[in-house]
C-alpha cells in the first residue's frame, strides 16, 4: 500500500516542473467564479478531495512536503508561497486542477482530474489552495 501511495504521489502532485508542450487546443479554460457562489457542501467536498488526492504530495498545509514529495523532481508546489500565490490567476489554478500540469506548460506529473472538471468542487479547491497562503 505504501508503494501504491508513493506511486500515486509521484503522479498526482507535481506541478512545479519545467515548461512542457503548450496546452491542448481543446482544453477550455476553467471559468473563475466568486467565492460567494460556493456552498458549505462544496467547501466540505473540496477539503475532502484535497485530503484524499493532494495531501500526499502537497502536504496537509500545502507546503509541498507531503509523504510522497521526497525525491520528486521538481518538488510539488508549495501553496504557502505568497509570491507564487500573487503570480497566478484563479483560472490558472482551476485549469491545473481539472486538466493537469501539462495543460498549463508545467510538469505533466501533476495529473488531470477530469472527473472534477466543470464541477463546483474545482472552485472550492482553488479557494482552499488560496487559503493556504494565509497559514
Amino acid at each position: 500500500m505504501v508503494a501504491a501511495g508513493a506511486a500515486w504521489g509521484a503522479l498526482a502532485c507535481n506541478e512545479q516542473g519545467a515548461a512542457s508542450s503548450s496546452p491542448p487546443p481543446d482544453v477550455a479554460a476553467a471559468a473563475p467564479a466568486s467565492a460567494s457562489a460556493l456552498t458549505p457542501a462544496v467547501r466540505k467536498e473540496a477539503e475532502e478531495v484535497f485530503n484524499s488526492r493532494c495531501v500526499v504530495c502537497h502536504g496537509p498545509r500545502g507546503g509541498g512536503d507531503g509523504a510522497a514529495s521526497a525525491g520528486l523532481t521538481p518538488p510539488p508546489r508549495n501553496f504557502q508561497d505568497k509570491a507564487w500565490q500573487s503570480a497566478v490567476s484563479d483560472e490558472h489554478i482551476e485549469k491545473i486542477i481539472a486538466y493537469g500540469g501539462g495543460a498549463v506548460g508545467r510538469s505533466p506529473a501533476m495529473p488531470p482530474n477530469p472527473d472534477l472538471a466543470d464541477k463546483p468542487v474545482v472552485r472550492g479547491l482553488r479557494e482552499h489552495i488560496r487559503g493556504l497562503a494565509a497559514k
